[in-house]
């Protein structure tokens, strides 16, 4: 086992890393929102949303990727319509210090183009791309790809664990002065540090090597978004971030807890994993305004929240009684659940520990993610007792209407956070991973 590294630790070291899913995470974003129902197809939005993050000096720029309609059945934007690694390439263009990071699917991509997208990405930004890996838990994504059934749960993620051996041997296939472009001599490049990977495994056979060097921060930033046994196995092998459903502050200190110890288990010094949970903030100026706000978009999104959660935790909506409490019992017996396990295991313990209704469930819950509703102080203040506490790394922010809620973060708690000393006032080092406080990636070719 390799001895785990020193690891650099920034001061005001709160990572904040925002979302732009369809025009906002609340199903009634839509329709509460100004600005065309098609907004999510224009890329002058995405450049609103990238240059308010970057004023508001947030490390990165998370976009979703969805493979099926099921989830969103057309009553709203879908919330990963369009290619994230296109849409990321384009605001590299208008951006200069915002991470990149786009989410793929290692269950339905094949490990070399994979390894090829989020390596261009990474060149053309300058070295702030991140790739969030996925092992796609939407059933009817499969039929998209020419298969019946989604695969089982650990067979995905055991395909997730190949795919990430093969995607980081082809990012390391050039050594780090492999290309030379040297014009007398007419050398271009160093064939000796630039080796086939010859991968054969269960899932996948690749030759390599990939078509291009390496990058400026020596590979892309790695997102993981698992948070059963499997997924956090990965997650702690493979990931630098780890995005993650938790909804409660003692289950993100347990889960942080848990991951740092994995990580140290694969020689890896524990800060070498952020952990990164999912939270939705709604603002308004006064208490009163962001409970209105929030009630208002509950009422134009009708019962799409009672479907998703139905969908998320495997009942039929019917077994959901809003003034009842969550059928937990009945959510655990399902031996053929095959979803996302981080998100049904985050809502269940939210509503045992606090012996919530469906109806309390649903407005708690954000999409299946911590929700907070209140002032700028009180988003502010919730932020930082759970990163004073050491229950995260820091957040991604699911804003629930886009890009007005973005704005409003920026404008009215960012400068809270950075009153209170747990949040910086500019950018640092020069790539993604330096901003994430992250070790320089040493590559070499064998």
């Amino acid at each position: 086992m390799n001895t785990p590294r020193e690891h650099r630790t920034p001061e005001n070291s709160l990572i904040l890393i925002t979302t732009a899913m369809g025009v906002g995470m609340h199903l009634g974003a839509w329709r509460y929102r100004t600005g065309e129902a098609s907004d999510y197809l224009d890329l002058e939005f995405y450049k609103h949303i990238a240059r308010s993050a970057e004023r508001g000096v947030l490390h990165g720029l998370f976009l979703a990727d969805t493979l099926a309609l099921s989830e969103e059945n057309l009553e709203r934007p879908n919330l990963g319509a369009l290619d994230p690694i296109v849409v990321l390439s384009a605001l590299a263009s208008v951006t200069d210090r915002l991470g990149l990071v786009a989410t793929s699917s290692t269950t339905f991509n094949e490990p070399f183009n994979l390894a090829r997208r989020f390596s261009a990405l990474d060149h053309l930004s300058g070295g702030r791309a991140g790739f969030n890996v996925v092992t796609t838990f939407v059933p009817d994504v499969a039929a998209n790809f020419g298969a019946s059934d989604l695969p089982q749960h650990d067979n995905r993620y055991a395909r997730a664990e190949e795919a990430m051996d093969v995607i980081t041997a082809l990012w390391h296939s050039w050594g780090q002065d492999a290309l030379i472009g040297d014009k007398t001599s007419g050398v271009f490049a160093d064939r000796e540090q630039v080796r086939p990977i010859n991968h054969a495994g269960q899932h996948f056979s690749v030759r390599g090597p990939l078509t291009l060097p390496r990058t400026r921060q020596g590979r892309p930033v790695v997102f993981q978004a698992g948070a059963s046994e499997t997924g956090r196995q990965l997650a702690a092998r493979t990931a630098d971030a780890v995005f993650t459903v938790q909804n409660t502050r003692s289950a993100a200190s347990e889960f942080r807890a848990d991951l740092r110890r994995r990580a140290e288990g694969f020689g890896r010094h524990p800060d070498s994993v952020k952990v990164l949970p999912g939270l939705v903030p709604v603002i308004g100026r006064t208490r009163e305004e962001a409970r209105a706000r929030k009630l208002a978009l509950d009422e134009l999104s009708a019962d799409a929240e009672l479907r998703k959660l139905a969908l998320r935790v495997g009942v039929p909506v019917d077994a959901l009684d809003l003034d009842k409490p969550l059928p937990v019992d009945l959510i655990r017996a399902n031996p053929s659940f095959n979803a996302s396990h981080g998100f049904r295991d985050a809502v269940v313990r939210l509503a045992v520990e606090e012996n919530l209704t469906v109806r309390e469930v649903l407005y708690r819950n954000g999409g299946g993610h911590a929700q907070v509703v209140g002032t700028p102080d009180d988003v502010a203040d919730l932020i930082i007792d759970w990163y004073r506490n050491g229950a995260v790394d820091g957040f991604n922010l699911m804003i629930d209407v886009l890009p007005d809620g973005l704005d409003d973060f920026v404008d009215l708690v960012v400068p809270r956070l950075q009153d209170h000393g747990v949040f910086r006032t500019s950018y640092q080092g020069t790539t993604f991973r330096d901003d994430l406080g992250l070790s320089p990636v040493l590559q070499t070719v064998s």
